[in-house]
């Protein structure tokens, strides 16, 4: 007889459940199994360049992209980017988004994640191309999707594009 709640599903199967319509990385219950580092099961290396890149790092790269949008979005609209009451956000949240979908889709690399030595890398392909480019930055904006994250430290935004980010320098 089930420990849970009748109809109440175990952790495992939700766990498969997700994996199952989320592409991607399986996940584990817990975190990662032991005696495994984030990325190891891509053949990244543990530590240095072209490991998985951190949190923090990452949400510096964001944060770098976003001030940029909000200058050239202040630029083009000649609005006070502090300002409140305009609709400022909506074209700064535009341009982050091109910005995003478009470096990412062609080079694999925001303004940001060049400041921050990481790039996104394609688990299957060489480059990310443009509709996962799509995908990946439309769930980076929900924001949710980033930090809902697996034992590789993979957001669903990395999973639903089959990406990961890593770093590129030391």
């Amino acid at each position: 007889m089930s420990s849970t709640p009748l109809g109440a599903p175990t952790l495992g199967r939700v766990a498969r459940w997700i994996a199952s319509w989320m592409p991607g990385t399986a996940v584990y219950p817990g975190g990662r199994p032991s005696g495994t580092y984030r990325g190891e099961q891509f053949g990244v290396p543990r530590t240095g360049p072209g490991s998985v890149a951190g949190f923090g790092r990452r949400l510096a790269a964001v944060t770098v992209d976003w001030f940029l949008a909000l200058f050239i979005a202040g630029l083009f609209t000649g609005q006070d980017p502090f300002s409140t009451g305009s609709n400022l956000s909506t074209i700064v949240l535009g341009v982050w988004f091109l910005i995003t979908a478009l470096a990412v889709a062609a080079f694999g690399i925001t303004p940001g994640m060049a400041v921050l030595g990481l790039r996104v890398a394609s688990l299957d392909s060489t480059l990310v191309g443009v509709p996962r480019a799509l995908v990946r930055t439309a769930l980076l904006a929900l924001v949710i999707p980033a930090l809902a994250r697996d034992g590789d430290g993979r957001g669903w935004h990395d999973r639903a594009s089959r990406t990961i980010v890593v770093r590129t320098c030391g």
